[in-house]
């Protein structure tokens, strides 16, 4: 009875304990508000979980980054290695290529944080690229979610170019010969060229203040808009409902899913330690940019079969694709081999990626809200338009190395380039047809499979000495998901108010390219109601 009672006053003591600090941390803070927002749902899907592998990849770049500054000396002052790594020593270097060799072999598991560092930078960029893969096939740039489109984009280009500062630091030969193609770049744009190529290295190439003034902008601000950027996008995921694939219950008026807290909290915590531990186990057993193999930059030597990291391979690619051309205007040499594929088509490659949801939406005469995630075949011709754009990049891709190729499968460097440069052409309009042919052709079979069943095997006899396959009807769940498709109608070729009629003119002729091959489905079944143990919002 003694013990019964001590434990009773003690929890007694804890409820009051519990209470009083609710209710102080209440009367400072949205506490009680909270309330509702760890009961959003959350849909789950896989594919929903690439933008949180970007979110735990920065979280490990912030983490180990930190710690790699407190041993990094970002200056270009030359100096005499003494270190432990025998094959250096005696050479002259940088101060910024020796801290680098010190961390990798006289600071206690510096490698490993280092290597670690590299990866999550790989992972990180990598992630952000699939996400944006799955949000442009699945539609979810539609209103309202135009904006987080527009930080996504910006998300990545930040996210390259902190990857090649962070990638140039070391002063290393490889990533100086990737500055020099940089400074290159930065010769050909015409007029200003010099002066920027000035500003940026402190004076000639290769100049005493681009490594001190990279280094600021990897870990001050390029950081700090990228952290700034990332809460943003969060914030307006969680004001705005979340995307889900349509299924029985799941509608644009709802979200239906598992709540934040426990069961999205938990699932997502377990996904952090599963990305922290796959990059770890790689920087444990992955070799990655091994500075010392490569030597101290030294402008006269660029080392055989560089390559960068991927991110920045398509660059490299156009610049080895683009034949020799140049023109002389008021004085002024302009190398379009250089500008156009290094300047300009990256600018218009972003350029498109930030105005395509409003194109789209131009097009299609599309202002209403969506929710539900659109399957890649019920979109012939965006799917077709992605499916091209990646098979542009990925030509480009291959083609940053083709002296590799080359060398690997014993071909000619020159015929290799050649290839490259006719499948630059080619291959993105035929992956587009065919991508849009095989889209159309799922739809037409999901619509032979609504009208006649599923095909069973198993053959009858009729009547009349035929043989007929029988099928079964779908289930519920499947005909509704088949059902839900929207088949969106072409404009009209009259113009709206406001617009001009070439304009409108061109606007409907878009909008029938968009949606003038149809396969129409049976109408849509009435809403039941969500699965038992998921939460609606």
């Amino acid at each position: 009875m003694l013990l019964k009672r001590r434990r009773a006053r003690a929890g007694a003591r804890a409820r009051y304990a519990a209470e009083h600090t609710v209710n102080w941390a209440d009367g400072r803070f949205p506490v009680s508000e909270g309330g509702g927002l760890l009961r959003k749902a959350f849909p789950e899907h896989w594919s929903f979980l690439l933008g949180e592998i970007a979110l735990y990849s920065f979280v490990v770049l912030l983490l180990t980054g930190v710690w790699l500054t407190l041993f990094f000396e970002p200056s270009m002052a030359e100096v005499v290695y003494d270190g432990s790594y025998e094959p250096l020593l005696g050479q002259s270097m940088s101060e910024a290529y020796r801290s680098t060799v010190d961390i990798s072999f006289d600071v206690r598991g510096g490698l490993m944080i280092r290597q670690a560092h590299h990866w999550a930078a790989l992972v990180f960029l990598s992630a952000i690229g699939v996400h944006l893969l799955r949000i442009f096939f699945t539609g979810a740039f539609r209103r309202p979610r135009e904006v987080n489109w527009l930080i996504g984009v910006t998300l990545f280009v930040l996210a390259l170019a902190e990857g090649f500062a962070g990638y140039s630091l070391p002063d290393d030969l490889l990533s100086g010969t990737g500055l020099r193609i940089a400074q290159g770049i930065m010769l050909s744009i015409p007029v200003v060229g010099t002066y920027v190529s000035m500003f940026v290295f402190g004076g000639e190439y290769p100049g005493d203040d681009v490594i001190p003034r990279l280094y600021s902008l990897h870990i001050l601000l390029l950081p700090g808009l990228l952290l700034a950027l990332v809460t943003l996008h969060l914030i307006l995921v969680f004001y705005l409902k979340h995307t889900q694939w349509a299924r029985p219950g799941r509608t644009n008026r709802n979200a239906v899913g598992k709540p934040m807290f426990p069961q999205f909290m938990t699932n997502s915590t377990g996904l952090f330690f599963m990305v922290f531990g796959v990059l770890t186990v790689l920087a444990g057993v992955a070799q990655i940019n091994p500075i010392w193999a490569y030597g101290p930059y030294r402008p006269d030597i660029v080392s055989f079969g560089s390559q960068p990291d991927w991110y920045v391979g398509f660059l490299e690619g156009s610049l080895r694709l683009m034949p020799p051309f140049e023109t002389t205007v008021a004085g002024h040499t302009v190398m379009w081999n250089v500008l156009v594929p290094a300047v300009v088509l990256p600018g218009v490659l972003f350029a498109v990626l930030y105005a395509y949801p409003f194109f789209e939406r131009w097009v299609t005469g599309d202002h209403e809200e969506h929710h539900l995630c659109d399957r890649p075949r019920d979109r012939p011709v965006r799917t077709g338009l992605g499916v091209a754009a990646i098979c542009f990049y990925a030509v480009l891709l291959l083609a940053g190395g083709n002296d590799i190729l080359a060398h690997v499968f014993d071909v000619s460097l020159n015929l290799l380039t050649w290839v490259f440069r006719i499948s630059l052409v080619l291959l993105p309009p035929i992956a587009f047809m065919v991508t849009k042919r095989v889209c159309l052709a799922l739809r037409e079979r999901e619509r032979e499979r609504l009208a006649e069943g599923e095909e069973t095997g198993e053959l009858r006899q009729t009547l009349a000495g035929g043989y007929v396959e029988s099928h079964t009807p779908l289930d519920a769940e499947q005909r509704y998901v088949l059902r839900s498709r929207t088949e969106p109608e072409p404009l009209a070729p009259a113009a709206p108010a406001g617009e001009g009629p070439h304009v409108g003119r061109l606007r409907a002729t878009l909008s029938e390219w968009y949606y003038g091959d149809r396969v129409d489905a049976e109408e849509t079944e009435s809403e039941p109601e969500p699965p038992s143990g998921e939460l609606e919002r």
